[in-house]
């Protein structure tokens, strides 16, 4: 068996021979070596490496096509920074990245026949979930579209909700030890489309999972003979389907750092649309999206949004609890948004759908009419179960991605990825 073709990735710390003979001796055929910088072992020009010798990493891959990128770089030409940048554009292109002690691999797509965007996120709670269901709203108009979320309480085996879930049948799938919050639940109850609701343990760096059933949901909803197809991702982790477009969700609250670097460049790298949601003021949202614009490739549209609660029945006039997993700085806006654009009268605002414990205790301390609830976490579990058995209504929320005054159209920004217009 021949050894694989491969790309080299050196540096001028190192002297020119020593690294040719660490060339010859690697397993690997070597095709080209691309110089990511320092001098301090180089004398002039005409380093000899025996192979090839180029200076930007694009050209190299497209020139000598390899089979995977061998790093014998180091510090301080390349940190721990600039190699996870420089390995998420390998990523990009498929390959994998090897060095002396790591190798990372792409995350495998399969192939996918019928016309599909994927919405990824660069963490858990970034409102990935809301922006698939905008789109699913969105393109539902006048288009077919079927859903197919994962998540780490996704059913045994692919479900197809065809019927939105009501509250009741939520919480009955709660009391039969079901997680009830689950994404396929929460697009189904809140966008009207059906739904096909897989699981997956494990996420990788760059967005893989160790196990899923999302190809067997992703037959399931072909069955279903939809016209658009939206995979909507699990935390950082990315559908393993090869769809035509991909929109990530980043956010504004998350640190830049962690945002646009580490493996989520290479998330970037894939993204056709970045989202930032939760750019309330003084969240420090710009220096996201600025290391976003940094490290993106050029011409990629970011829109920055705040998320604002729709409640899917009539509240207006009446006292309401509002349950989510909004962060404290963000709950007197999202209360005064209740209170204009839905007439409500909220007298409590609770973040810790996330936290069973604190939310039990503030639950004790709550009376009103209406418990609004975000569909996650403990919301079906703790929430929906009190406020039934005190004869409260409990009605479900969604969460509309406004975006900022002067930002692009997000809806047509949205419908364009997924080939179609308003």
């Amino acid at each position: 068996m021949s050894p694989p073709r491969a790309l080299a990735i050196v540096d001028g710390e190192h002297y020119p021979p020593v690294v040719a003979d660490a060339l010859a001796s690697l397993p690997y055929a070597f095709v080209a070596a691309v110089l990511v910088g320092g001098a301090e072992k180089l004398r002039g020009e005409g380093a000899e490496y025996g192979v090839p010798l180029e200076h930007d990493l694009e050209t190299a891959l497209t020139r000598h096509t390899p089979e995977l990128v061998v790093d014998l770089s180091d510090e301080p030409v390349l940190g721990p920074v600039e190699r996870l940048a420089l390995a998420s554009r390998v990523l990009a292109h498929g390959l994998p990245y090897v060095g002396a002690d790591f190798r990372l691999e792409p995350p495998a797509f399969e192939p996918f026949g019928l016309p599909a965007v994927a919405v990824l996120g660069t963490g858990k709670r970034v409102g990935k979930t809301a922006v698939t269901g905008q789109l699913a709203r969105l393109a539902s108009r006048n288009r077919r579209v079927v859903v197919v979320a994962m998540g780490r309480g996704g059913p045994r085996e692919p479900e197809t909700i065809s019927v939105p879930p009501t509250v009741e049948a939520l919480v009955e799938l709660s009391r039969a030890g079901r997680h009830a919050a689950s994404d396929h639940l929460e697009t189904a109850a809140l966008a009207g489309v059906e739904t096909v609701g897989c699981r997956r343990c494990g996420g990788g760096l760059a967005g893989a999972v160790f196990v899923s059933n999302v190809l067997e949901g992703a037959r399931a909803a072909a069955a279903l003979e939809p016209e658009l197809v939206v995979f909507d991702g699990s935390g950082a982790a990315i559908p393993p389907v090869a769809t035509d477009r991909r929109i990530l969700v980043v956010s504004g609250q998350q640190d830049p750092a962690v945002a646009a670097g580490y493996l989520n460049a290479y998330r970037l790298a894939l993204a056709d649309l970045v989202v930032v949601t939760m750019c309330e003021p003084g969240s420090g949202w710009e220096q996201v999206r600025a290391a976003v614009a940094a490290q993106a490739p050029p011409g990629l549209a970011t829109v920055a949004s705040v998320l604002r609660p729709r409640p899917a029945a009539d509240v207006r006039g009446r006292s309401v609890a509002y349950f989510c997993t909004a962060a404290s700085s963000a709950h007197a806006a999202l209360a005064a948004h209740l209170e204009d654009e839905h007439g409500a009268r909220v007298v409590h605002v609770s973040g810790h759908l996330a936290d069973r414990a604190a939310l039990r205790a503030e639950l004790a301390e709550v009376a009103a009419d209406v418990f609004l609830i975000e569909l996650k976490a403990a919301a079906v579990d703790v929430v929906a179960q009190a406020g039934l058995a005190r004869g409260a209504e409990v009605v479900l929320a969604a969460n509309d991605v406004v975006a900022l005054p002067g930002e692009p159209d997000l809806d047509e920004m949205l419908l364009r990825v997924a080939g179609m217009s308003s």
